[in-house]
């Protein structure tokens, strides 16, 4: 869970909580995974972002979606990769 406090448009002060899917630690690394069926709009990918770019760290953040796309990072260092491809390359190099 990341937590975080923002004051809406009426001044309301509002805690609340995002969730990241899974969290790997692994002596003394960490990735955040988050999964997702697509990320092809971008309203839906920021959302499934917001938890990740709410962590204040530099550990790999990896957003893991059906969708046959090849590899990138976004401008943030979030990496995006197909379930395909996680599964058969990228869940080696954790």
């Amino acid at each position: 869970m990341v937590e975080y406090n923002y004051t809406d448009a009426n001044g309301k002060k509002i805690r609340t909580q995002l969730e990241v899917d899974f969290v790997v630690n692994k002596t003394d690394k960490r990735y955040y995974i988050q999964s997702a069926l697509t990320v092809a709009d971008e309203e839906k990918r920021k959302q499934e972002i917001n938890s990740l770019n709410r962590i204040d760290d530099s550990y790999t953040k990896i957003v893991v979606v059906r969708d046959n796309v090849l590899p990138w990072t976004d401008e943030r260092g979030v990496q995006y990769i197909n379930i395909e491809d996680f599964l058969l390359e990228k869940i080696n190099e954790l």
